[in-house]
């Protein structure tokens, strides 16, 4: 039986599962962002007086932070009131970052779990090994009551990811290339794994990449089989789980009967790839958009701000200046993330460059606030998501791209290729 399905089986109670089933499963931690007061309020429609576990329930404040609007305010306010009113352990403030770091590096996420939250992009924590899957308002708030979540078990998609990774390629372009050939719709309410020699080769920075823009597929959860970089990594974020997982081997006995199908890239003369407005699946090579002038460039968000992210494009843009037109947006995924790229001197060097360094927060990305595009202006994003008006103004435009590629752009003042700065 696949990991996925042992991961279902266990929080069903159950020996085994198979797709298509309906089951209810236990759930092991369940996320809310700022964006979701409609949770505590369903909640307290369905009777809720108490929560089934404060122990297995995170807040994290990070969409709206801080808050911009009067609204944003009250909503953190009261979810602020809930959260120590219900005793909730893991509430995350304003401070902390953007909810998809901000959990694994609180040692919340680890292999085997299942996992919810309130977010789309909850697939990222497949690079761990966990079932992890994003629900809306309604289903959380039962969530929060009974500690249990109905799930239809998916079918599963296998990509297999080989090749050298040449100068210039970050996870970024590979899973952009992926959508490209895959498609939007390729991964409705299926899970996708991936393996590979080249997933085996990435850091895990670069994993959760893959998994994270996996749900523009349509995926409903994610999984890359767990190795020594995750056992390495948990056994700083959470030692008592480290003990439980510490000899977790990578599994590649997984027979080919319990894919629905698999998909196999070879990446060794992949360009950099660049999603061109309106569609995260409207996909170029870099070559084909250089020159487009760009007036922003957003590095960061849960896909494209972590340290990997800012040290690349700290290597690129040191000792150089961002060109005149461009507005460079630094937006570190977590403020443990600040921390460590302030000690390794990558902040000062993009600071040094005339970036501007914003808080750690999902703001410029869905278009709150920190970077909202103004009619007319074009911006390059390590960012998801690109449809009209995600950044601002409908009359803008977003291109889709790696760290490497909008540092480089942010050099130039157009879309540029960020090998011939490496």
């Amino acid at each position: 039986m696949h990991p996925l399905y042992k991961i279902l089986a266990r929080a069903a109670g159950r020996e085994k599962v198979k797709p298509g089933e309906f089951i209810v499963g236990k759930v092991d931690l369940a996320e809310i962002n700022d964006l979701y007061l409609q949770v505590i309020l369903s909640f307290k429609e369905m009777g809720g007086e108490k929560v089934w576990d404060s122990q297995k329930i995170t807040f994290v404040m990070d969409h709206y932070a801080p808050a911009p609007t009067i609204k944003a305010a009250e909503n953190q306010k009261k979810m602020r009131e809930f959260a120590s009113e219900q005793g909730i352990k893991y509430f995350f403030d304003i401070n902390r970052g953007v909810c998809h770091q901000v959990m694994p590096e609180e040692g919340l996420v680890w292999p085997g779990m299942l996992l919810v939250a309130t977010d789309s992009h909850t697939t990222t924590h497949g690079a761990f090994g966990a079932f992890s899957t994003g629900i809306g308002a309604t289903d959380m708030a039962a969530v929060l009551l009974t500690g249990e979540m109905w799930l239809r078990v998916p079918e599963i998609i296998k990509i297999n990811i080989e090749g050298k990774i040449r100068k210039g390629i970050m996870a970024k372009d590979i899973i952009l290339y992926i959508i490209s050939q895959l498609g939007t719709d390729i991964a409705l309410y299926k899970a996708i794994e991936f393996d590979g020699e080249v997933v085996k080769e990435l850091p895990l920075d670069e994993r959760l990449v893959l998994c994270n823009m996996s749900v523009e597929m349509g995926a409903k959860a994610t999984y890359i089989g767990p190795d020594e970089k995750v056992t390495e990594y948990i056994s700083h974020t959470n030692p008592e789980k480290y003990k439980e997982f510490r000899f977790v081997k990578r599994r590649n006995n997984i027979n080919n009967e319990e894919y629905e199908s698999i998909y196999n890239f070879d990446i060794s003369n992949l360009e950099p790839q660049v999603a061109l407005p309106h569609r995260v699946d409207n996909i170029v090579p870099v070559s084909q958009a250089v020159g487009e002038p760009i007036h922003q460039a957003l590095i960061g968000t849960c896909t494209g701000g972590r340290i990997n992210d800012i040290k690349t494009a700290a290597e690129i843009i040191k000792g150089k200046k961002i060109s005149l037109q461009v507005r460079l947006l630094v937006t570190p995924a977590s403020s443990q993330i600040l921390k460590k790229c302030i000690d390794l001197g990558y902040i000062q060097i993009l600071l040094d460059s005339g970036a501007t360094l914003a808080t750690s927060s999902c703001g410029p990305c869905l278009g709150a606030h920190e970077g909202v595009l103004a009619p007319g202006e074009n911006c390059i994003s390590t960012s998801s998501r690109n449809f009209p008006g995600r950044m601002g103004s409908s009359e803008a435009k977003i291109f889709l791209s790696s760290p490497a590629t909008a540092a480089a752009s942010a050099i130039k003042g157009v879309i540029a290729d960020p090998r011939e700065f490496l």
